[in-house]
Order: C-alpha cells, then sequence, then structure tokens
C-alpha cells in the first residue's frame, strides 16, 4: 500500500545527559524525545520538566506596558468609563473575560463588546465601534481593544477624533501601514527582539494583569485563578506551546473541570464528558471549538456569558447552547466541505496547482476557517475558503503549510484585496467576488516564485523508532511530564517495523478501526481513526503512532493511535 506521507525520521541531535538525578529518574527514549526538543543540561531540563509559575519573567519587559499600565490606572484613579473590545473566537472571548475580572477588581465601570463576524466583520471595524458605543452605558474615556486593533490605524483615529483614547492588547502581525496612534500598543510581533512573539492575546492580558498587580497590589485577587481560561485560549489559537506558554498552559489546565477553575469551563467539561484532568487535546478538540462555535455561529455574547457567569444552572444553560451551536457548526461545515471538494475535482490538479482558493455565496462566513484547515490537510496546500456575500463582498480564511507565509503572501497580493492579516499559518482577508480568481493566480505565482519545491511534499515527520517491549504504563508516567502538546511542542510520533496483526481488523461506528497489533512477544491494541474505507496491505506492517495514557474504569493503559502505516518490505 502506498502512503500519501513521505515518511522523514528525526536526527537525534543533542545530549541526554540531564546530570545523575534525571539521568535516573527519566527513561532514556523520554530523555532522546527532550534533546530533540533543545533541552540540554539539568537546569533547563527541570524547569521544562517542572516548570513553575514562580519562573515567569518581568511584564514590564514588554514595549508599551509601562504607557499601557499607565493609562489604566488612570482611568481607574479618576473613575473613568472604559469600553473592551474583542474578537469572537477563544483566544478574543477569554481576552476579555480576563480583562473584565482585572477592571472589576480595580472598580473600574465598563462595558464589553464583542462583534458579530456577519454584521461587523473582523476586529476593530468602523461598524463594529458604533454599535459597541450605543452599548456603553456613557461615553468612554477610554477603548481597550484586545486581540485585534495592531492594524487599524483609520479607526483608531477615528476614535481618537471623538474625544476617545484606545490601548491595544494584540498578537498579530503588524500591517504595511504602520502603527495606530494608539495611547499604547503591547504586541511582542511589534518588537525587533522580543521574546514573547509566542503569546496570544490572552497571554498579553495576563502579562497586563501582572503587571498591574506588580504597580497596584490587590488583597483579595489571585491572576492564579484565571489560569484556566488563559490556557484555553493558549491551545486554542494554536500559537507555540513553549517557555512562559508551556508554563501558564500546563497550569490552567489544572484547573479546567475544576471545582476552583472557571464555572462555565467546567459546565461545558460536563457536557463534552471530561473523565480526567483536561488535556491539551481536549482542549483543541472538545472545548475551543464549542466556544468558538458560538463565534461562527454569531451568537459570541453567549460565549462570553458562559466565562464570566457566577450562576451553575446558567453556566450549564449555556453549554449546552454551545453543544447545540456546534452540532450546527459541524452541519455546515460538511456541507461546504463537501461543495469545495467537489469543485476540486473539477477544476484542481495536485501535480500542477501549488494554491486552493475557493469561494462561493452559499458559504456560511464563520465555517470557512475550519473548512480552509481541512482541505489543507487534505491536499497538503496554502489554502483558502471565501464566503461571498449578496452585495459581492468575499470574506476568506486561509490555512498553510511549514514554510508558506500567509502573511507575507497577503502583502504580496494586496492590491487585489480589500484588506486582510493574521498569521503566517492562518489568516483572513476580504476581497471582491470578481477578484478572487486574479487573487488565485497572484496567489499561484506568488508560491511558486518564494517556496522551494521540496516544502509542497506533505511529510510525516517520525521523532524516533521504538520497540513494542518499550511501551509500558511505566513510560506514561515521564511521558506526561513532556505535556501539554501542540505546536512547537508535538506530540510525539513514533514508528515500529515489522508488526502483525493478532486478529482481523474490528470496523466500528464513524468510520474507525481497532487494531490488535503484535511485535515479536508483545501486544498493543491501537486505533486507526477514519480509515474503516482503506484496503490494508498484507502484514508485516511499518506503523507510525502517537501514545495515549488511557483512563477506563480506573485502570490506567496506554493505547496507540495509528497516523499512517505501510508493507514493511516498502520502508527504507
Amino acid at each position: 500500500m502506498s502512503t500519501k506521507f513521505t515518511w522523514a525520521l528525526r536526527p537525534m541531535n543533542g545530549s541526554v545527559d540531564f546530570g545523575t538525578e534525571l539521568n535516573e529518574e527519566i527513561p532514556l527514549l523520554i530523555r532522546k524525545l527532550m534533546a530533540q526538543r533543545g533541552i540540554s543540561g539539568a537546569a533547563m531540563a527541570k524547569r521544562y520538566l517542572r516548570p513553575r509559575l514562580a519562573d515567569l519573567g518581568d511584564p514590564f519587559v514588554m514595549d508599551g506596558m509601562e504607557a499601557a499600565v499607565d493609562r489604566i490606572l488612570q482611568a481607574v484613579d479618576a473613575h473613568e468609563y472604559v469600553c473592551i473590545y474583542g474578537d469572537y473566537d477563544v483566544d478574543g472571548v477569554s481576552s476579555v473575560k480576563l480583562l473584565h475580572e482585572m477592571l472589576s477588581a480595580y472598580g473600574v465601570e465598563h462595558s464589553e463588546f464583542i462583534p458579530v463576524r456577519t454584521q461587523e466583520g473582523y476586529g476593530l471595524s468602523r461598524k463594529g465601534i458604533k454599535r459597541a458605543l450605543t452599548k456603553c452605558s456613557r461615553k468612554p474615556n477610554l477603548l481597550i481593544t484586545v486581540d485585534c486593533g495592531t492594524s487599524s490605524v483609520d479607526e483608531v483615529r477615528f476614535l481618537q477624533e471623538q474625544g476617545i483614547d484606545v490601548v491595544i492588547l494584540d498578537h498579530h502581525e503588524g500591517g504595511t501601514r504602520g502603527r495606530p496612534c494608539a495611547v499604547a500598543i503591547v504586541n511582542a510581533k511589534l518588537e525587533p527582539n522580543s521574546s514573547l512573539t509566542y503569546l496570544c492575546s490572552a497571554g498579553v492580558v495576563f502579562k497586563l494583569a501582572h503587571a498591574l498587580l506588580k504597580r497596584r497590589h490587590l488583597e483579595n485577587f489571585d491572576l492564579r485563578e484565571y489560569l484556566d481560561v488563559v490556557a484555553v485560549a493558549t491551545v486554542a489559537d494554536i500559537v507555540p506551546l513553549v517557555d512562559e506558554n508551556r508554563l501558564l498552559t500546563r497550569a490552567g489546565l489544572r484547573l479546567v473541570g475544576h471545582e476552583r477553575g472557571n464555572l462555565g469551563l467546567r459546565a461545558l467539561a460536563q457536557v463534552t464528558g471530561m473523565r480526567d484532568e483536561a488535556s491539551a487535546g481536549f482542549v483543541s478538540f472538545r472545548i475551543g471549538p464549542r466556544i468558538n462555535a458560538a463565534g461562527r455561529m454569531d451568537s459570541p455574547q453567549e460565549a462570553l456569558e458562559l466565562l464570566t457567569t457566577q450562576d451553575p444552572r446558567r453556566a450549564m444553560q449555556l453549554a449546552v447552547c454551545m453543544e447545540e451551536h456546534n452540532k450546527t457548526r459541524q452541519a455546515e461545515e460538511e456541507r461546504i466541505r463537501q461543495e469545495a471538494i467537489e469543485m476540486l475535482e473539477r477544476e484542481f490538479d495536485p501535480q500542477r496547482d501549488l494554491v486552493i482558493v475557493l469561494g462561493s455565496r452559499s458559504w456560511h462566513p464563520g465555517v470557512v476557517g475550519i473548512v480552509a484547515s481541512v482541505i489543507m490537510r487534505r491536499y497538503a496546500k496554502p489554502t483558502f475558503i471565501i464566503s461571498v456575500d449578496e452585495k459581492g463582498i468575499g470574506k476568506g480564511s486561509g490555512r498553510s503549510i511549514p514554510g508558506v507565509s500567509l502573511v507575507d503572501a497577503i502583502h504580496a497580493c494586496a492590491d487585489t484585496l480589500v484588506a486582510g492579516g493574521g498569521h503566517d499559518m492562518a489568516a483572513g482577508l476580504e476581497i471582491r467576488e470578481e477578484m478572487i480568481p486574479i487573487f488565485r493566480d497572484r496567489f499561484e505565482a506568488y508560491v511558486r516564485e518564494h517556496v522551494k519545491p521540496e516544502l509542497m511534499v506533505p511529510r510525516l515527520h517520525i521523532d524516533m523508532e521504538v520497540r513494542f517491549d518499550e511501551l509500558n504504563t511505566q513510560l506514561l508516567d515521564s511521558y506526561c511530564l513532556l505535556e501539554p502538546f501542540g505546536n512547537s511542542n508535538p506530540q510525539p510520533v513514533f514508528m515500529s517495523r515489522r508488526v502483525m496483526l493478532s486478529s482481523a481488523p474490528r470496523h466500528l461506528s464513524g468510520n474507525h478501526l481497532r487494531l490488535s497489533l503484535r511485535q515479536g512477544n508483545y501486544e498493543q491494541y491501537a486505533m486507526y481513526f477514519n480509515a474503516g474505507n482503506i484496503t490494508l496491505p498484507d502484514p508485516p506492517w511499518d506503523i507510525v503512532y502517537t501514545i495515549e495514557r488511557n483512563v477506563w474504569r480506573g485502570r490506567v493503559s496506554l493505547s496507540i493511535t495509528i497516523q499512517d502505516l505501510r508493507s514493511s518490505q516498502d520502508a527504507a
């Protein structure tokens, strides 16, 4: 059986010597994985394996932090009215929640506003500003943006003309027109040599909260109580889980679903069937999508209320509502995915075409980002999926592959767009319908000119080859110290050779396979998701997989999830 991936075994670089204490405590396999992740020396290894909140850096090293703290404390002392303006995804809603708690603790009168995607669009828009101001009980003296605003030059100027100061807390790339003239901008992406560019916006707000508390301590406010909200935002926004991000996420995940944690997240954990301590994977696939679904289906206020309510009954009502929004989102996503694939089967040549750009008037703008991600993974091409409204204005989301920066591509094709921005791997754009084919051609030309051909071949990166006799529950005790897994700290991928079947594959509902595997005298059970229709080659196989800690009725076991397999005789 041929595989759609090129298998690439990562080199084993770096020393696995982490000092006598850790060498005796941590299995060699785990130490090899640490070395691959750039961990070296005993001190660095201990910080990686057991990160402490005491290791958090000084928040005032961020540019703009002093000015932001000064302006917010001015609002505190002068009893000013503040408007918080956020975004409708998990990071945006979480950021609004955290800033709301911070301002409330300082006694600041304020309101929160999150735009509706189909009405005000993304970010700090003129339409959004006008509706936000109508929702305020009085004219605000200060508007604080979270998860948006870095590129909003005209909008910030408009607010200033209304006599409203602006503080921007963001993590998006800067625009081509320079910085808005806000009172303060706290965004590490605008700093030339910042080590904190990995922060999501909830992380930036956390740093601001830390800075405020360092400047003016609050006796009855514990910032650690909100780490679950920061962790969910960090995981859901797929920012790198390194350094302080990894520290905050690891600490915050312990609170998700816990009685000391956020009431709304606890309700959502119950609705989504969380049985054990939350993992980054559970947040990524279960909790994050349900919070996102509210914003995608034009109900972002419900997501914010879920995170802010103190009423257990209301929290459960909203969690159930998030579940219903997610089901609606899933149905819409599946319809658009099928239509997109049908379009590609008619007009796309994977050998010839380097990019995918598709648009339709029948597609919901809140779901195109998810579909772009699915299509990108399926075809291993940079992808934009665009929803076009009745006025012929398209709003699209892009997802990319390593080595292809969507932000750079958008800047190169800016004359074909109304607007665009975001991150290297995920970005958004606004475009007139008639310009979509022109943008597609320009995007294709940009990638052809700037991207090496080998980057366009899908690769399955394998951390190391292991034997089944190395996989046991004792290994899991050390393996869990590598978590949380995510962007820049990926879940390890293993390979085992010449694996046999112990019994016939078992077909499960949802088009999945359960396999009983044997290598020598050792057996392992494995799941192979979405493989029910695949014709498996005759064993023996080489398999690529990840491992998980599985708990069922109090019994801990190691489970395998197959990523790919092939006939052993095909192995290099």
